[in-house]
């Protein structure tokens, strides 16, 4: 399954990676972090296409995106 790691504590609710998400998975969190900003989060994981683009786009790094690799048939 294709995942992100969001840290939390590193996002300053930019919201640069919320407009990159084709698939409009990312939202602010109601919560605070210890900043003082809503940090991004993601709803509906198992939609995510593991583009990368919001972790590309996002100034502060606090996105790793990682891709399930599955094995070719036949070899």
């Amino acid at each position: 399954m294709n995942r992100v790691e969001i840290d939390g504590d590193r996002c300053k609710a930019c919201g640069l990676c919320i407009d990159a998400c084709n698939k409009h998975l990312l939202t602010l969190s109601s919560d605070l972090n210890a900043k003082g900003y809503h940090p991004i989060e993601i709803h509906d994981v198992e939609e995510c296409s593991a583009c990368a683009l919001c972790g590309v786009i996002c100034p502060e790094g606090s996105l790793a995106v990682y891709k399930e690799i599955k094995p070719k048939k036949g070899g």
